[in-house]
């Protein structure tokens, strides 16, 4: 019964950040999402506050800041199911409290996961 699909529930991705590193390639950042790099190419087009550096060979290098913007995206596109332009509104509009309710969600989704690992090992 741990099979965590269908429960009406957010499936927010928990992403733990290195405190040491500072840049991410985009293969690094597509794996946490589960995307393909060139969505978040498109992404990169769609949405202005997502904007890596680039080296001098091209390579994209993500930003913390950056990673917690396509999280934004990622919650309100792939979670909620939201069109791109109806993403951009929410984005633009009400950024910070979107930012602090995608963090809740994560945490509760942490719990959540906790919890049933706890859940698990008692009914064993």
């Amino acid at each position: 019964m741990s099979d965590s699909k269908n429960t009406g529930t957010s499936d927010s991705k928990n992403i733990i950040l290195s405190d040491s590193k500072i840049f991410y390639s985009i293969g690094e950042v597509a794996r946490m999402f589960d995307l393909n790099e060139s969505t978040l190419r498109f992404w990169e087009k769609e949405f202005d506050s997502i904007k890596p550096k680039k080296t001098t060979k091209g390579f994209r290098q993500y930003t913390k800041a950056d990673i917690e913007d396509i999280r934004l995206v990622y919650h309100l596109v792939k979670e909620r199911g939201m069109t791109l332009v109806g993403a951009k509104k929410v984005i633009r509009n009400n950024k910070r409290k979107l930012s602090a309710k995608v963090e809740l969600l994560d945490r509760l989704n942490a719990i959540k996961e906790e919890l049933m690992a706890i859940r698990d090992e008692i009914t064993e």
